[in-house]
């Protein structure tokens, strides 16, 4: 057989190729392990560290920011995380518009914007999600990561075959690296335990009384536009249900299962005894009913199957040809806030907690979100 050899010239080109493609994607796999900056306004108190409260936490993937705002009259204390999974934007950038806009008046308030940093340093494989998302501001875009929602498995593998969970529930191997089923999480397990673990210690060594939860769901799911609350918080989340119906916000209250094990709003209440609620809003890129991914999708939450499955009854929230836009899905976090905050204050005056400068949710939802994010830095 005779043998076919390249030309040196062509076998450059295709080294200098292949370099090239090595250099873009390593590019983007370093980006996406960069944080997208966040500038708290000037009432911020201090920036703590996860690690703070667990050391074994710090200088790893697991280690994230805690932005503190501290207020002069005494009241309760709020933790309000995001990013729990990072493929549910709604909650991370409701956490960013937090730290960008308030002040504490009343009681401390600890926010979480990225709980699970190392999921957002990865996507979701097979998914073809787009790695970032923009907000336009007047001054220009602000970029976000568009992360998974588990743990990146560089900083944690193998996967076992099945996984039991600190309460000792049977999972899929791969929920091991689901934030949301590993509570309380252990001292010296994997590192999502051990992010469990680190917040659990937060709500304990700050004496935490009310925190919320921020995620978001596929239309098809039934609990969406919903408010999970563990027993303890039935009737705090009752009385914000009527307060956010009365201003025309539909929702629905949904109790914590007993028998599903390792969730924030299961875990949170059993093990520190505080009242806990986390925040389901509807996201369809999210979803398995979709039509392409794209960071379109993300943020103006426009897609023809959808509205077409909403015209079937195939959903659980209502889906329009102008779909559900992020700051849409902002919007009924920052009501519920204030329902929640609003009712605490009612039912234990001595645990209120007060706040100025969060946006009013209709007009995050009139004008858009960019009205309220700080404008980027040159070059981010």
């Amino acid at each position: 057989m005779k043998e076919i050899k390249g030309t040196p010239g062509s076998a450059a080109l295709f080294l200098f190729l292949a370099g090239l493609l090595c250099v873009f994607s390593g590019k983007s796999f370093l980006d996406m392990h960069r944080p997208e900056p966040i500038f708290p306004r000037p009432g911020l108190s201090e920036i703590k560290k996860l690690g703070d409260y667990l050391p074994a936490l710090q200088d790893s993937a697991g280690d994230t920011d805690v932005y503190v705002f501290r207020g002069k009259e005494k009241g309760g204390n709020l933790l309000a995380v995001g990013g729990t999974h990072p493929n549910e934007p709604a909650g991370l950038v409701t956490t960013v518009l937090l730290i960008e806009t308030i002040r504490a008046v009343r009681g401390d308030i600890f926010i979480i914007p990225r709980a699970n940093a190392s999921g957002f340093t990865h996507s979701d494989p097979q998914e073809g999600n787009p790695q970032r998302f923009s907000i336009s501001t007047p001054a220009g875009p602000r970029r976000f990561r568009l992360g998974s929602r588990l743990t990146n498995p560089v900083d944690q593998w193998p996967d076992p075959a099945v996984y039991m969970n600190p309460p000792g529930q049977k999972l899929s191997g791969n929920e091991a690296r689901n934030l949301n089923r590993c509570y309380p999480g252990r001292a010296k397990g994997h590192l999502t335990e051990k992010i469990a673990f680190g917040i659990m210690e937060l709500i304990r060594k700050e004496k935490i009384d009310i925190a919320i939860d921020f995620h978001e769901s596929a239309p098809e799911y039934p609990v969406i536009n919903a408010i999970v609350f563990h027993e303890n918080s039935a009737e705090l989340a009752a009385l914000a249900v009527m307060e956010l119906q009365a201003a025309g916000i539909e929702i629905r209250l949904e109790a914590s299962p007993v028998g599903l094990r390792g969730l924030s709003h299961r875990e949170w209440g059993d093990e520190a005894g505080i009242k806990v609620l986390l925040l389901e809003t509807p996201n369809a890129s999210h979803g398995r009913l979709k039509g392409r991914p794209s960071s379109s999708l993300v943020v103006e939450g426009r897609d023809k199957f959808y509205a077409r499955a909403a015209r079937l009854g195939w959903l659980f929230v209502p889906f329009g040809e102008e779909g559900i836009p992020l700051s849409q899905r902002v919007a009924r976090h920052l009501a519920a806030i204030s329902a929640l905050l609003k009712s605490l204050a009612e039912l234990e005056p001595d645990k209120a907690i007060a706040m100025e400068g969060m946006p009013p949710s209709a007009d995050v939802q009139q004008k858009g979100l960019g009205v309220f994010l700080h404008p980027p830095l040159k070059g981010t």
